[in-house]
């Protein structure tokens, strides 16, 4: 209930800022996803919610959940910590959770914000978990996140969803390091296409 009186207040909001999503069809209606969006913004998280019409379970890094009424308001809102930096095993038991239960993982595979100018460089925790769970990827870009208020507040605003990236093949092997890298480096490319 929280999560959707949320996300309806800042739908409406967003809307005004001229919001656009492209790529609806590729969200299924059921089923576990993992989205996997580049980060430029505080503003990130909300904006990919906003284009799925899904309740999204978001990795945080932990240090938000250590104010008392902010991290309140992350776990109404589905969200849980990740101690970023040290492999978290906690935090990926809780993903893998999250998508044995059918919900959408959210996930920024950088691991923090960086500039919309920079190339993103995806760490291997996306790849990992969804080697681990066989769940499909779905790429997300966040264009415009970088100056929404007050500056740049006439930018476009768009949140671009990408093809599901298929794990058929990887079904029947193992999570290896060779693995990992061919799928961290897809996740890296289809994220960056979505971006121009």
């Amino acid at each position: 209930m929280f999560y959707k009186t949320a996300r309806a207040i800042f739908r409406f909001v967003f809307i005004i800022l001229g919001l656009k999503v492209e790529g609806h069809e590729n969200i299924p209606r059921e089923g576990p996803l993992i989205l996997a969006s580049n980060h430029v913004s505080n503003w990130d998280p909300v904006m990919v919610a906003l284009a799925v019409n899904r309740p999204v379970h978001f990795m945080a890094k932990a240090e938000l959940f250590n104010y008392n009424i902010l991290g309140k308001l992350l776990i109404k809102l589905h969200a849980f910590p990740v101690r970023r930096g040290s492999g978290d095993r906690q935090a990926i038991r809780h993903a893998l959770r999250v998508l044995e239960q059918g919900h959408v993982l959210g996930i920024f595979p950088e691991g923090a914000r960086n500039r919309e100018d920079q190339n993103i460089t995806a760490q291997s925790g996306t790849a990992m978990i969804a080697l681990r769970s066989k769940v499909n990827v779905v790429p997300v870009a966040c264009i415009g996140t970088g100056r929404i208020i007050p500056v740049g507040w006439l930018r476009p605003l768009v949140v671009r969803i990408g093809e599901p990236i298929s794990l058929d093949e990887y079904r029947d092997q193992k999570v290896n390091s060779s693995n990992l890298e061919k799928l961290n480096t897809e996740i890296e490319d289809k994220i960056i296409r979505l971006l121009y």
